[in-house]
């Protein structure tokens, strides 16, 4: 733990990184609570996301729970838009920035419905990778002037969908990631009598090194080579067709970090444009695909979690690689498309839990353990803790390893009981404790000895499920800002890893920012009885909301969509969280028939004399009131 005296909310602040990942929207009040910054009026306000979960849980729904910011989806699409129409003007760019949000990356309606309201403006448009999709898109974005990008693989339906849109007026561009795709675009077009609008995405030799590197380069899964590119031109111009052929798509995947590989992807891409140009399409759009960044880590760095730039340096090194090449080749200028989606919503939600117990590494303040046995192994130990003082620190902490590894070989072999053993365990950890506090309060401790509480971490347990809330921190290693939103102007003394409540041991969250750099704990309070401990989890709106599972069949959290108006909180758009009865029913279960089955139990039981009809009947209650109850831990 950082060695400080008064704790202060900036102290604060800068323990949990959110000076850096927090950037304009979230910070740490003079009352030691996490604010978000909202919008009321034009006027910027801080509101308290304790009090926020306070509120929520006055109102019946309790943790855990996903919050949601308007807002802060409104202010990531202005200012991307905005970095673009500033960096076009800067370089006299002389072509328009057109960009479409990729659906895949949060499908809630609530947030489709806001991504076409705030960017309607921008006329930004929608990404569909998929049927369902893009039968979302045509539903929701009816500006003509934006555009709907199809992309993934396409069937005759798909297309037929997309052709009849273009000629309802909506810019909807069919990409072919494969070179059959265009055979099929060519067999519908003419069935339907309707011309597309083109795309194709190519593959670079350019890769990243991010985590999704694998999506971008030669060995990518989706887009066509050169030489498929030609093939697919030629055949296009054989069918008098080779006017449709308008975008080119590039992907360089996910979250890149370094803004160099961003720069050039880019410059690679359009020379393959130009190229294109000469072939003799018209083409006239270029869509640089996701790879916009999230500061995950607060650091600015080219970490994976990370990025070392920002949005005004990311649109304006775009609009300068293509100004510049076509300036060399005196080709066109293009509009330019970016499907920035992790960008766009990872700021828009936050989940919110309490803590239910802890599983403590040392023992906390107090008196020693108190030891019933006389065992000579035991009494050693307090000997050791007897003796410990600031000048044989080092000696005292290689004894009480000793004699708990002593301790533990007697127990093997029979000659210790397993209550001598948990003591031998509890009076350890007090002489651990003892000995973390002198090393921190020397100023040159031992070597050995400055790392001792380096794996020493409680166990907070709290209330989700990592697997429905936080998968991609499972699945794939990301990294996601998590802080106490109380309870900061307190210095934290304890370090933890968070356990959920799901009975698997990777259900667990034990990678961290602290102090900007990756930890294996997190600085935490001890609890208080009576009182909740509420941790948030930042930056998740992106992707985590869709790829949830239901492990333990522990689903869908509360949700609210919270906003301010006039100084006061408005909790918009409430959707309770599954039920026992809801998650049972997503994995084929009849919720009423799984009651009968158990009812029928219950009177077995009764005509067996084990309970009796008073007692049947409490049991049933109890059991229907737990189907239709939250399916996480209720206070």
């Amino acid at each position: 733990m950082p060695k400080r005296s008064n704790f202060t909310p900036e102290q604060a602040s800068e323990l949990y990184s959110c000076t850096g990942w927090g950037r304009e929207f979230f910070s740490v009040n003079e009352n030691g609570e996490v604010v978000v910054h909202l919008n009321d009026n034009g006027k910027k306000t801080k509101l308290s996301l304790f009090e926020v979960a306070k509120g929520m849980k006055e109102r019946g729904f309790d943790y855990p729970l996903l919050l949601r910011f308007r807002d802060l989806l409104d202010a990531q699409i202005r200012d991307l838009n905005e970095a673009f129409i500033s960096a076009i003007k800067d370089h006299d760019y002389k072509a328009n920035y057109r960009g479409v949000y990729p659906i895949k990356v949060n499908q809630q309606q609530q947030v489709i419905e806001e991504v076409t309201e705030f960017g309607r403006q921008y006329h930004y448009g929608l990404e569909a990778g998929s049927k369902p999709e893009l039968l979302l898109a045509m539903a929701y974005m009816h500006d003509p002037e934006a555009y709907i990008i199809c992309n993934g693989y396409k069937d005759s339906e798909f297309i037929d969908l997309a052709l009849q849109g273009s000629k309802m007026g909506l810019q909807i561009v069919i990409v072919v990631e494969m070179p059959s795709e265009i055979d099929l675009v060519i067999e519908r077009s003419k069935a339907l009598g309707i011309l597309p609008i083109l795309g194709m995405r190519v593959k670079l030799s350019s890769c990243n090194n991010s985590h999704w590197q694998h999506s971008s380069g030669e060995n990518s899964v989706f887009g066509l080579t050169p030489e498929q590119v030609i093939g697919s031109i030629d055949r296009l111009r054989s069918v008098d067709m080779l006017h449709c052929f308008k975008l080119m798509h590039f992907h360089q995947g996910s979250q890149v970090a370094d803004i160099r590989e961003i720069r050039d992807a880019a410059s690679e891409a359009m020379r393959i444009y130009v190229q294109l140009v000469n072939e003799g399409a018209p083409m006239g759009i270029i869509d640089i695909g996701g790879g916009l960044g999230v500061d995950y880590d607060g650091t600015r760095s080219t970490r994976p979690n990370s990025r070392n730039y920002g949005l005004p340096e990311y649109a304006a090194d775009v609009v300068d690689v293509f100004k510049t090449v076509c300036e060399e080749t005196n080709t066109t200028h293009p509009t330019i498309i970016s499907e920035s989606g992790r960008a766009i919503a990872a700021y828009y939600s936050v989940l919110i839990f309490n803590v239910l117990d802890v599983n403590h590494a040392v023992i906390q303040e107090g008196t020693r353990p108190s030891v019933t046995s006389m065992h000579p192994t035991l009494r050693k130990l307090m000997e050791v803790d007897d003796n410990l003082r600031a000048d044989n620190v080092q000696e005292c902490y290689n004894d009480a390893n000793y004699y708990r590894k002593d301790l533990k070989a007697q127990f093997f072999y029979g000659r210790v009981t397993l209550r001598q053993h948990a003591e031998g365990n509890r009076l350890f950890k007090f002489v651990i404790k003892r000995i973390i506090d002198m090393v921190g309060a020397m100023e040159n401790p031992p070597e050995e000895l400055s790392e001792i509480g380096a794996n020493l971490h409680d166990v907070y347990y709290a209330n989700f499920s990592l697997f429905q809330s936080l998968p991609d921190s499972w699945a794939i290693d990301q990294l996601f800002p998590v802080m106490p939103i109380h309870r900061l102007t307190e210095k934290p003394t304890r370090t933890a890893v968070i356990a959920d409540i799901t009975c698997d041991c990777d259900g667990r969250i034990d990678t961290f920012v602290v102090d900007g750099e990756i930890t294996k704990a997190l600085p935490l309070h001890p609890l208080k009885d009576g009182e909740d401990y509420l941790l948030g989890v930042f930056l998740v709106g992106a992707y985590q909301e869709t790829l949830g599972d239901l492990h333990n069949l522990l689903g869908d959290t509360h949700v609210a969509s919270i906003s301010v108006e006039e100084g006061k909180v408005r909790y918009l758009h409430e959707l309770e969280g599954d039920t026992v009865a809801d998650v049972l029913s997503y994995v084929e279960y009849e919720p009423a028939q799984v009651v009968r089955r158990f009812r029928k139990l219950a009177e077995k039981s009764v005509e067996s004399g084990l309970i009796s009809a008073a007692e049947r009947k409490n049991i049933m209650s109890m059991y229907e009131e737990s189907i239709r109850g939250y399916t996480y831990f209720e206070s």
